[in-house]
C-alpha cells in the first residue's frame, strides 16, 4: 500500500481555496492527508479526489463564504430542492475522508430572507448550497468534525457504499428549513455512531431519490445508526419521504431524541418497498411545533400515501420492530396506510410513554403531508417548497382531525399489528380534544 503523504496548509487571512485544492489534488499521484493548521481558513468550494483525507485538527476552522455563486465550480448532478451545488463534493471517488475535531462554519443564516411568523420558521432563499455531497463514492470515512449553521442539507451521501460516520457534531439553526443533518440516499453498508445533531429539519434521514433524467438512484440497504443524540424540529430518525427505490435491513438503536417534533418516522410515497426495519432502546422527548412543520409531538409515525397515484403507487411498509422506546410525547403514535395492506407486520414491545397536553394544540390532528398537492406549484407555499399547501378555504392540506379526538395510538388500514407490554400514561382527567380510547383502529379490520 502506498505511503500516505501529509501536507500542512498554513493559516492565512486571504482565500485559501486554491491552496487547499492544490494539496488535495496531490492524491492523483499518491494518497494524501491534507491538514489545515489551527486558525481560520476561508473557502469557496472543494473537490475530494480518491485517496484524499481532509483533516481539521482542534483549533482549525474552515469558513465557507455565504454566496451561492461561489460554488459554481462545485456543482453536483443530484438536485435537492433547487440546490445543484455544494461546498465540498466528490463523485466516483474511493477512499475519501473528512476528519478531525475542528469546525466547519457555513454561515447558513446568510441564506435567510427574513422570518415567516405564521410558519414559525425563517424564510429561506431559493438557492442554497449543501455542505457536503458525495456521489457514487466508496470507502468513505467522516469522523469527529463539528459543523455549524449549514444553509441546506448538511451531509448528503448518494449511491455510496462502505461508509463510516462517527462522532460528528452538527449544530444548525433550529428555524432554517431544509437543514437536514445527514441524508443517506440510496447507499449500502453504512454505519453512523456516536453523533450529535441539532437541526430544524430531519436529523438522520434515509432516502432513495431519482436522478434529473428520471433514473432511480438505487436502494438503501444495511444501514446501522447507533449511540447518537438527534434533536429535530421535523423528524429525528426517518426513512423517506423520497422513496423511489427500496429500503431493506435498517436499524436505529441506542439513541436519544431530546426536544424534538417527531422522533421516529417511516414515510412511503414513491413506489419503493420498506422492509426489515428496527428501532430499539430509544429515549424520546417529542413536543408540539407550529403547523409549518410536518407532524407535531409524535413519538412514532408510519405513513403510506400515494404521492403519484397514477404512475407510481406508494410501496409497502413491512416487518417493522419497535422495541424499548420510552419518554414523553405531546402527540400520538400514528400508523396510516391509504390502502389496506399498505402497512403489515408491525411489532411493538416494551413501550413506555407519557402522553402530555401541548399548549399549541397542533397535535390534535394527524398529518399526512407530503400529499400529491405538494407536487403542484403554489403561491400559498409560505416560503417552503413542499410542506405548506392550503386549499381554497385557507386550510392546510394534509391535516386531519382524529376520529373522536387524539388517542395514544392511531392505526388505519394496518394488518398484523402486535402490541406487547405497551404503557401510555395520559392526563387525568383527559384534556379537551383527547379521545377516551387509548388505541383507535380504523379502516379494514386488522388480522392480529
Amino acid at each position: 500500500m502506498p505511503q500516505v503523504q501529509s501536507i500542512l496548509v498554513p493559516q492565512q487571512e486571504d482565500d485559501a481555496t486554491i491552496r487547499i485544492q492544490a494539496a488535495l489534488d496531490h492524491a492523483r499521484d499518491t494518497p494524501v492527508r491534507v491538514v489545515l493548521a489551527p486558525g481560520r481558513h476561508i473557502c469557496r468550494g472543494l473537490r475530494l479526489p480518491s485517496n484524499a483525507e481532509l483533516n481539521l485538527p482542534g483549533g482549525a476552522e474552515l469558513h465557507f463564504v455565504p454566496q451561492y455563486e461561489a460554488y459554481a465550480h462545485t456543482r453536483v448532478s443530484v438536485i435537492a430542492e433547487t440546490s445543484d451545488r455544494a461546498m465540498i463534493v466528490a463523485e466516483g471517488a474511493r477512499n475519501v475522508a473528512l476528519t478531525g475535531t475542528g469546525h466547519i462554519v457555513c454561515s447558513g443564516t446568510a441564506f435567510s430572507l427574513g422570518d415567516d411568523t405564521e410558519m414559525g420558521t425563517r424564510l429561506p432563499a431559493r438557492h442554497r448550497p449543501r455542505l457536503l455531497v458525495l456521489d457514487s463514492c466508496s470507502a468513505v470515512r467522516i469522523n469527529g468534525i463539528h459543523v455549524e449553521n449549514s444553509p441546506m442539507w448538511t451531509l448528503h451521501l448518494v449511491n455510496c457504499e462502505d461508509v463510516a460516520i462517527d462522532n460528528v457534531v452538527i449544530d444548525n439553526d433550529r428555524r432554517m428549513p431544509n437543514t437536514d443533518g445527514m441524508v443517506i440516499d440510496a447507499c449500502r453498508d453504512v454505519t453512523i455512531s456516536g453523533c450529535s445533531i441539532s437541526t430544524a429539519d430531519d436529523g438522520i434521514v434515509l432516502k432513495t431519490s431519482i436522478r434529473p433524467d428520471g433514473r432511480i438512484t438505487g436502494a438503501c440497504e444495511r444501514i446501522r445508526v447507533s449511540r447518537s443524540s438527534v434533536s429535530s424540529n421535523s423528524c429525528a430518525l426517518k426513512i423517506g419521504t423520497e422513496s423511489f427505490g427500496s429500503f431493506d435491513d435498517i436499524s436505529f438503536e441506542d439513541c436519544t431524541i431530546p426536544n424534538s417534533n417527531r422522533a421516529l418516522g417511516i414515510f412511503s410515497r414513491d413506489g419503493g418497498n420498506m422492509n426489515a426495519i428496527r428501532f430499539a432502546r430509544i429515549g424520546v422527548d417529542c413536543r408540539e411545533t407550529p403547523n409549518g412543520f410536518w407532524g407535531s409531538g409524535e413519538a412514532l409515525t408510519l405513513s403510506v400515501l400515494d404521492r403519484r397515484p397514477a404512475e407510481r403507487p406508494a410501496g409497502k411498509i413491512t416487518n417493522v420492530t419497535i422495541e424499548d422506546v420510552s419518554g414523553q410525547m405531546q402527540g400520538a403514535i400514528n400508523f396510516f396506510a391509504e390502502h389496506p395492506g399498505g402497512i403489515t407486520g408491525v411489532a411493538m414491545v416494551g413501550i413506555r410513554l407519557d402522553q402530555q397536553h401541548g399548549a399549541l394544540g397542533t397535535a390534535l390532528s394527524y398529518d399526512l403531508r407530503p400529499t400529491p398537492a405538494d407536487l403542484a406549484p403554489s403561491s400559498r407555499s409560505g416560503g417552503r417548497m413542499n410542506a405548506w399547501r392550503k386549499d381554497a378555504d385557507g386550510k392546510i392540506i394534509g391535516l386531519h382531525p382524529y376520529p373522536g379526538g387524539m388517542p395514544g395510538l392511531f392505526a388505519h388500514n394496518v394488518a398484523g399489528l402486535d402490541l406487547t407490554d405497551i404503557e401510555i400514561v395520559r392526563p387525568d382527567p383527559l384534556p379537551k380534544g383527547f379521545n377516551a380510547d387509548l388505541i383507535v383502529r380504523t379502516g379494514k379490520p386488522a388480522q392480529d
